[in-house]
């Protein structure tokens, strides 16, 4: 059953003690409230202020799972607070682990910083979460994929557009990164693992795959240098840092080029032009965990 009077004053207080700082927002000359503006942590949870107003203000209709998890990301709650945050609303909390999406306040402080920076943060199968505006110029936008075709490894193997980003030269090795990195996964997380589910279906579809996998190779890495094919300003070679959130097994991806190099001066102009047109980029990178997981 929700708890109306305890879910409001939740809700109030953590938006009253997260600041504008916290989540990458100006605080601007003017700012009297304490905290975030309704209409500001509305935003971070991707619904209307009417419908969180409505929730802080004990009225509304029961929040669905769903928007609950949109609530619990959108204030960067901690994972006791967002399993606080489930039961005041009727709900079970979901699965904490390998298999949860809800990101870290820590690694979200951090990534709201990356202003000027391309980042992402993903799970351990390469399922996008989260990206940095300049992210996105970099790579396209890969949060929205769904089923399988989140994870970079199945799309990948699966859509030849996945490779579009990398010179054909890399694609070999990427290939052996992606399918030794994937059964290290599988192996850890068992035959019933969301990772054994992806290589159960490659396996009979694709023959390159089905190749490596039958190779049994493991621990094939790379270094830190992402060697990238932009369709606006070509050629990037990038040098990748990662950052693991060991309780939620989620990836903090972060991509630097040397100052005065080309490349820097490469990814100056892509804050500028943004992302690539989808006609270009259909389908993200390649697959999970990533070569940069090293």
């Amino acid at each position: 059953m929700i708890d109306r009077v305890g879910l409001a004053q939740f809700l109030r207080r953590r938006r009253e003690v997260l600041q504008p700082e916290d989540v990458g927002l100006p605080r601007g000359p003017r700012r009297r409230t304490s905290g975030l503006r309704r209409e500001e942590a509305a935003a971070l949870c991707h619904m209307s202020t009417d419908y969180y107003a409505r929730l802080e203000r004990e009225r509304g209709p029961r929040p669905s799972e769903q928007m609950i998890a949109a609530i619990a990301q959108g204030l960067h709650l901690s994972l006791d607070e967002r399993d606080h945050l489930f039961r005041l609303a009727g709900q079970h909390p979901p699965a904490r682990g390998a298999t949860s999406e809800h990101i870290g306040p820590g690694l979200l402080r951090i990534l709201d910083r990356l202003v000027d920076t391309p980042a992402e943060i993903v799970t351990e199968l390469g399922e996008t979460l989260r990206q940095t505006s300049l992210g996105v110029a970099l790579t396209g936008d890969t949060t929205g994929f769904t089923g399988p075709s989140r994870s970079i490894g199945y799309r990948w193997f699966t859509d030849p557009g996945a490779r579009l980003l990398y010179p054909q030269e890399d694609h070999a090795f990427l290939s052996r990164r992606y399918v030794s990195g994937l059964r290290a996964v599988a192996a850890r997380r068992g035959p019933g693992s969301r990772a054994a589910h992806l290589a159960d279906l490659l396996y009979p579809e694709n023959e390159e795959f089905r190749a490596l996998w039958d190779s049994h190779e493991v621990g094939v890495r790379t270094d830190d240098v992402k060697r990238l094919l932009h369709p606006e300003v070509g050629a990037l070679e990038l040098h990748c840092q990662t950052l693991l959130d060991p309780d939620q097994s989620h990836l903090l991806l972060v991509y630097t080029a040397v100052p005065g190099s080309e490349t820097h001066e490469k990814l100056q102009l892509l804050s500028v032009i943004g992302a690539p047109s989808a006609a270009w980029y259909r389908h993200g990178e390649p697959a999970g965990p990533r070569p940069d997981e090293t």
